[in-house]
């Protein structure tokens, strides 16, 4: 693939929530990707229940395949065990 093809993708987890709460979509604009990302680590500094993911991909379905943990409700699972570390 070429880097031109990349897409970019963030998602936000809320492992208290235990489910997905953003997910935004750049396109190939790494500049502005980097920034959000940037951006809402500096909000969220020092939650670690809170998992925010810059993933470049080819498409959103690809992204929810290698990160299906975001998706399909098992990340909820790990949710469970951090909130009650």
């Amino acid at each position: 693939m070429a880097a031109s093809n990349i897409q970019h993708f963030l998602l936000v987890f809320d492992h208290e929530k235990g489910r997905l709460v953003d997910e935004k979509h750049f396109g190939s604009d790494s500049h502005a990707a980097v920034e959000c990302y940037a951006k809402l680590e500096e909000v969220h500094r020092g939650n670690r229940l809170m998992d925010i993911v810059l993933v470049g991909s080819d498409s959103i379905e690809t992204v929810k395949l290698t990160h299906a943990n975001y998706y399909d409700g098992t990340a909820s699972v790990v949710s469970k065990y951090l909130i009650g570390i």
